[in-house]
């Protein structure tokens, strides 16, 4: 379910990806059967797109990957986790829009 500007992290491409990325980098954990994950599925994405360069984008679909969701204490979903220099600096639970990830990010980007 990854679109046009956001990425696919997996538990094996996680650490690589996201802990040890040199920018930003904005996690959607997800699931195909989630209602609310697909409601904000384009609000990501126009994240995304405006944010490209500045911070990375991707999703983590909790079905296919349980050892990352588990290692993150995902609860529920949708959750937005915001990782700054390998840490958790933000997180959101449930359906949010573009703004809400707007305020989110924008204190940690440049």
């Amino acid at each position: 379910m990854a679109g046009k500007n956001t990425l696919e992290f997996t538990d094996s491409s996680f650490d690589q990806d996201v802990v040890n990325a040199e920018t930003p980098v904005l996690v959607d954990f997800w699931a195909e059967w989630c209602g609310p994950c697909k409601m904000i599925a384009p609000a990501v994405e126009a994240f995304a797109e405006e944010f490209a360069g500045k911070v990375k984008v991707g999703k983590v679909n909790v079905d296919e990957n349980a050892a990352t969701a588990q290692r993150f204490n995902i609860r529920g979903i949708p959750t937005l986790l915001l990782f700054k220099g390998g840490k958790v600096v933000e997180q959101r639970v449930g359906a949010v829009g573009k703004g809400e990830l707007v305020r989110m990010v924008e204190p940690h980007v440049g």
